[in-house]
């Protein structure tokens, strides 16, 4: 396919995807996906019937489907994605928000608490539902910045790295993670979006020039995962592990990054990280992008799962936006194929539902679809929906070559 072609792919595809999402996931998510008694959602659909599974809470998934079914809002669904979202937000606020500000790791199905553990990646989330719950609910827009304020103050008083970043627990443990400060980072641009906040904006900057003097490995340009108290890379085999969709995903928030402040060098690092993860972590034979390798790019776990391709519409999406010529027909095709690899997911499940692991021999593991995924896809398909809104850079008022 030439560059046109591309384009109307992803055209139809966007359009594909939108309606798969408002017809056929949301109802389920917002039927099936939630504790009628109480708002709650639930952690995963079994496709078998469909019926629910009532298993605990975890403090990620809350927040992430409280997203989730905003951003379905925003996109066109018409479901009542208001009053869902306030509920579940009550509720999670009520059961998951500790007397220290920060959000506990695991509750009940009836609400009991059953891990008060601290975990930097369940605050990220706390952080990013309540930017697009304030952003959505304007109303209550004052009820929601202040918790997120707080918490904030509560992570630069008690959990911040004496270098930069944040600590994993209190007093300090290893390893470092990078992860949940791609989250924290994807939390506090959201807040730069509707706050006049400065202190959300340098958090911002702390986190990606961490991001790129110290995740970011010098020599090879790839994002490593785990790190010593120096944040050096983990001297054991932690230290070597490469994640291609965070490759992407690092790479898609660092472009956002580079638009805002003006920095050339995020959105080089930005390119290397796309090329890491499309040229090491994609599969030629099931061509989706795996879940691990190692930092040398051999194969670690060859397992795919469906986040990773979300990942790559989006950075793929984000590079072509900012490319011309020949490399915005490269990233246009590797779009495509992204979306064709997340599309495979969906392909063996009824609808609305989901496969999470496709395995080496390709085959889908047998389980139920995780509710986790549904805050990638709404984010992917939101990517996607962006380029040909009006005013997007695939919008035909917007097309350059």
């Amino acid at each position: 396919m030439d560059q046109d072609a591309h384009i109307a792919w992803l055209r139809a595809a966007s359009e594909r995807c939108t309606r798969w999402l408002s017809d056929d996931a949301m109802p389920q998510w917002t039927s099936l996906g939630i504790d009628p008694a109480d708002g709650g959602f639930l952690e995963a659909i079994d496709p078998d019937g469909p019926h629910a599974i009532v298993a605990p809470r975890r403090g990620r998934v809350q927040p992430r489907q409280i997203y989730a079914v905003i951003e379905a809002g925003r996109l066109g669904w018409a479901g009542d994605w208001a009053a869902i979202a306030g509920r579940a937000l009550d509720w999670y606020l009520a059961h998951f928000r500790l007397p220290d500000g920060t959000f506990a790791d695991l509750v009940a199905p009836d609400g009991a608490m059953l891990d008060t553990r601290f975990d930097l990646y369940n605050q990220a989330f706390a952080l990013f539902s309540l930017a697009h719950a304030s952003a959505a609910l304007p109303s209550r827009r004052g009820e929601f910045e202040p918790i997120a304020r707080s918490l904030l103050e509560r992570l630069k008083a008690h959990y911040r790295h004496p270098q930069a970043g944040f600590e994993e627990s209190r007093p300090p443990s290893l390893p470092l993670r990078a992860n949940p400060h791609m989250h924290l980072l994807e939390a506090t641009l959201a807040w730069e979006d509707i706050s006049g906040d400065t202190e959300w904006s340098r958090v911002t900057d702390e986190i990606m020039e961490l991001a790129l003097a110290r995740f970011v490995d010098p020599l090879t340009g790839a994002l490593k995962e785990f790190f010593a108290s120096d944040w050096r890379p983990m001297p054991d085999d932690s230290g070597r592990q490469i994640e291609p969709g965070h490759q992407f995903e690092w790479a898609w928030l660092a472009l956002v990054w580079s638009r805002r402040r003006g920095r050339a060098d995020a959105a080089i690092a930005a390119r290397r990280l796309f090329a890491i993860g499309e040229t090491w972590g994609i599969c030629p034979r099931r061509k989706v992008a795996v879940l691990e390798l190692n930092d040398d790019f051999s194969a670690r776990a060859p397992i795919a799962r469906l986040w990773g391709q979300t990942e790559w519409i989006k950075a793929a999406l984000a590079l072509a936006r900012v490319s011309q010529g020949a490399e915005r027909a490269h990233y246009l095709a590797s779009a495509c194929r992204a979306v064709e690899a997340l599309e495979m997911f969906f392909m063996e499940s009824p609808a609305g539902l989901w496969r999470d692991k496709l395995q080496e021999d390709a085959r889908f593991v047998e389980e139920p679809s995780p509710a986790s995924s549904l805050y990638h896809i709404v984010c992917a398909i939101s990517e996607l929906n962006g380029a040909f809104a009006p005013g997007g850079f695939l919008s035909k008022p917007s097309l350059t070559v």
